[in-house]
């Protein structure tokens, strides 16, 4: 039996505009992030028959959840396990900022991902344990069904590296644009990507 997973970013918010550690900050989505989350509802009721639809607790990731399962009439689940990255002390500042206090922690960030330790957040590593357990447990309560997960840009990139078995050292080559659509597959334990960072549903809305 095959699940279908969707993992979905979430619409903008102008936070992605200029860009800010974000993180669990609940900043909600602006009029161009309402309208792709819109436009990715429709895509996905067009393309798929999702059975259930799961979201970060974040607004920005919940306001695009209930976009999509709108068209499907199915409610939203707020799960814990898709909430982005705890940037603690970082949360909120743009890197300029960040640099001024943490120059070091900052550069081995951009450098190497997997090494960097954010004052009083998670690591890559902890982010992943707690990533794929999640996205695990919910293939294997959906067996042979379509799901939609829908996060942030940090977690969506630690689970889609989760699904290709590569090593958190290549986080910054996958992008995830906002209100991207990733397709992987599940069968027997072992995932299959299908689609990464498509974003072709939102080619008629100003990118602002």
């Amino acid at each position: 039996m095959t699940t279908t997973i969707l993992l979905v970013r979430h619409g903008q918010t102008d936070w992605n505009k200029k860009e800010r550690f974000r993180g669990r900050a609940d900043i909600p989505l602006n009029d161009n992030g309402m309208q792709q989350a819109e436009a990715t509802g429709c895509h996905i009721a067009a393309g798929w028959q999702p059975v259930a639809i799961y979201s970060s607790p974040l607004s920005r990731a919940v306001s695009t959840a209930e976009a999509i399962a709108h068209p499907t009439g199915i409610n939203v689940e707020i799960c814990q396990g898709l909430i982005d990255i705890d940037y603690g002390e970082w949360q909120g500042l743009a890197p300029d900022e960040v640099r001024e206090r943490w120059p070091e922690n900052l550069d081995l960030w951009y450098a190497q991902p997997q090494l960097a330790e954010i004052p009083g957040g998670e690591t890559l590593q902890y982010l992943r344990s707690r990533a794929m357990k999640t996205v695990n447990e919910l293939a294997r309560r959906h067996d042979g069904h379509t799901i939609v997960l829908v996060g942030h840009t940090v977690i969506n990139r630690i689970i889609l590296l989760g699904v290709l078995g590569l090593d958190d050292g290549r986080f910054w080559h996958l992008r995830q644009e906002p209100c991207a659509i990733n397709v992987f597959e599940y069968v027997n334990g072992e995932y299959t990507l299908v689609t990464l960072n498509d974003t072709r549903h939102l080619s008629d809305i100003t990118q602002v």
